[in-house]
């Protein structure tokens, strides 16, 4: 097996960063910060003229067809980048839902506008603080076609055109539903966010309409978290890389007692760490990648670990940075504090950490029970 991209994927991989670097430097990043805006439209728009946001939707759907590798390719990149972009919520969730589902006519319909970016999708699965897996009395219902109830945290929902949300469908067990969110009877609400380009919402739905997607969402909500799990871990550590890269730049021209910080054993073992940790989540990643393509009964398991393992890298690498820099890091002026809201904005982006574990030791003891 060999762990590591194509020459082909390292070549779109190289284009992205360029992209990203002349469109979306740390100085664009922390203007949008300073304003608070959900997203970077006009960076959205070239992302899309550039086919990056069809790269896993299949050719008859608009798409590139280039597999769910390449997209954890790109993924990396917009990590490294901070990007302020909803990919996470229209293409990681949205848009792999709606393939999970197999309906044939709103695929037909939707993928396009996701891939050509003319619209943004998001996920509706969260209840306050009930776990993502938990599908098990949900208050958000479906009766005679109409969605009621209320989704929070929902994430880029103040920019969603439309929601793919889960709900009791008729008292008979979760399904999965398409709803328009510009329609009459849903009122988004934004909800305070430790980093601006992550923005979550609360949605309320009154009697609003509601297509149905797939009448079993235990069938479907498990393997769209292990997908967008694979997806995350590559954006953790695209960002965790830059943070250490931050960290490095600055031991070698900070200078203590006349010497660069980076020569002293506490500052290398510190930035070690940091490597090893990333290197490790990276080993994981590129696991949960090969499992994600070849859709391996190993997917669970790999999504989990590498979940855990970014997550922890990221979160670890954010709070170094600081350390390194030392009294200027935790300053307004110095840039990593941008790598540590995004690691806490992703970090809670998809369940908690406690659920991930009970997941990756479901997944152990299925495949050792087998």
């Amino acid at each position: 097996m060999d762990f590591d991209f194509t020459d082909d994927q390292k070549a779109i991989q190289g284009e992205a960063r360029k992209l990203l670097a002349a469109r979306c430097d740390r100085h664009q990043v922390r203007k949008l910060l300073d304003a608070k805006a959900p997203y970077d439209a006009g960076l959205w728009a070239t992302f899309a003229e550039n086919g990056y946001l069809g790269t896993a939707i299949a050719e008859r759907h608009g798409g590139l067809g280039l597999g769910r590798v390449t997209q954890c390719v790109i993924a990396e990149e917009l990590g490294r980048a901070l990007a302020p972009l909803p990919v996470s919520s229209s293409l990681y969730l949205a848009a792999e839902a709606l393939m999970l589902a197999g309906d044939d006519a709103i695929q037909a319909e939707v993928l396009p506008q996701l891939a050509s970016g003319e619209k943004i999708g998001t996920l509706a699965l969260a209840e306050r603080m009930r776990p993502l897996h938990a599908l098990d009395h949900l208050e958000c219902r479906v009766v005679d076609g109409r969605l009621r109830g209320e989704k929070l945290p929902v994430p880029h929902a103040q920019i969603a055109d439309f929601a793919v949300v889960v709900a009791d469908h008729e008292g008979t067990g979760a399904g999965v539903f398409w709803v328009d969110l510009r329609q009459a009877g849903v009122e988004c609400t934004a909800l305070p966010t430790v980093d601006s380009g992550q923005p979550q919402a609360r949605l309320l739905f009154s009697n609003v309409p509601a297509r149905l997607l797939h009448a079993d969402a235990a069938a479907i909500v498990p393997k769209l978290l292990d997908r967008a799990a694979v997806y995350l871990a590559f954006e953790q550590i695209g960002g965790a890389t830059a943070a250490l890269e931050l960290s490095c730049d600055y031991a070698r021209i900070r200078k203590a007692f006349g010497r660069p910080i980076g020569s002293f054993q506490g500052i290398k073992h510190k930035l070690a760490d940091m490597y090893t940790k990333i290197e490790l989540a990276r080993s994981n990643a590129f696991y949960a990648a090969w499992a994600l393509e070849a859709d391996a009964p190993e997917l669970p398991l790999a999504a989990a670990a590498a979940r855990l393992a970014a997550t922890d890298a990221y979160e670890f690498a954010a709070k170094e940075t600081i350390q390194t820099h030392g009294g200027i890091g935790a300053t307004w002026e110095a840039d990593p504090h941008l790598f540590y809201r995004r690691a806490r904005a992703l970090q809670s982006l998809l369940d908690s950490g406690p659920a991930w574990r009970d997941r990756l030791v479901d997944a152990l003891h299925s495949q050792f029970a087998a």
